[in-house]
């Protein structure tokens, strides 16, 4: 207390000004007198240009809130709308993958693909069946479009599948209706090619291309692709066909593994 009085006393000019100030404020504002109310609109005008500039500042801080705010609200609207187009494609997806079950003569194993590319050295997928689920080496594997390639390693619960555009991967196949027999590789993106096709072979742009059946592991008739393009080399006693296939490889996400069909293939 004794120090709060001594501050009074030290300072008692500035704190008698203070006083007289702020009465001098109460009385002026409380009173109706038209020269009072001609001193309150020019403190009015001259106290708005004084705080415009901070008003503006809350505006634009607000703004930039706003703003940020409805970034925040198009990346989640973004995100669902991929989300459920992705979801509505994987439904489309199942239902092309259980009506081609359905309708195949074939006994198929379904398994979804976890990894591709799993080997330096392989072009491949990976995927979440393998020996337990009656798997082995050398079975064939196909989606709804076509022949993708063959299993290469099993374990117990996964399966390397060698895919079709690797470099080393050929099948023999048969072109429609010709009846022509050739060695189908890969080319680029997803264009392959046929060799050892017989020279004077009637190849139609159009024609179906389907494995021939001579292979150990895949049985005859299972969709390839279609012809685009037919070389005749010169110099050659054989034609080229060039050859569309249909499965997106990029894409795979689900794949059926060939276990046997009506006749008992193994």
């Amino acid at each position: 207390m004794r120090n709060f009085v001594l501050a009074l006393l030290k300072y008692k000019d500035h704190f008698i000004l203070l006083v007289a100030v702020s009465l001098s404020l109460t009385i002026l504002l409380k009173n109706d007198s038209p020269n009072v109310h001609i001193i309150r609109g020019k403190f009015s005008d001259t106290f708005s240009i004084i705080s415009s500039p901070f008003a503006w500042m809350r505006s634009m801080i607000q703004l930039q809130d706003e703003t940020q705010l409805l970034r925040e609200k198009n990346v989640q609207l973004t995100l669902q709308m991929e989300a459920m187009l992705q979801s509505e494609a994987q439904f489309h997806d199942m239902r092309k993958l259980v009506g081609f079950k359905q309708d195949s003569s074939l006994t198929l194993i379904a398994g979804q693909v976890v990894n591709m590319g799993a080997s330096s050295n392989l072009s491949s997928i990976t995927i979440d069946i393998g020996s337990n689920d009656g798997v082995k080496v050398g079975q064939p594997v196909v989606v709804p479009g076509g022949v993708v390639g063959k299993t290469v390693v099993v374990g117990k619960n996964t399966t390397v599948v060698q895919i079709i555009n690797d470099v080393n991967y050929r099948l023999s196949v048969r072109i429609i209706p010709s009846g022509s027999v050739g060695i189908l590789q890969f080319l680029n993106n997803n264009i392959c090619e046929v060799r050892e096709l017989q020279k004077n072979a009637e190849i139609s742009i159009g024609d179906k291309v389907v494995t021939s059946g001579f292979s150990q592991i895949y049985p005859k008739n299972l969709p390839v692709g279609e012809v685009i393009e037919v070389l005749d080399e010169r110099n050659s006693f054989q034609k080229v066909a060039r050859v569309r296939i249909k499965p997106n490889l990029g894409a795979l996400m689900y794949v059926f593994i060939v276990m046997g069909d009506q006749d008992g293939l193994d």
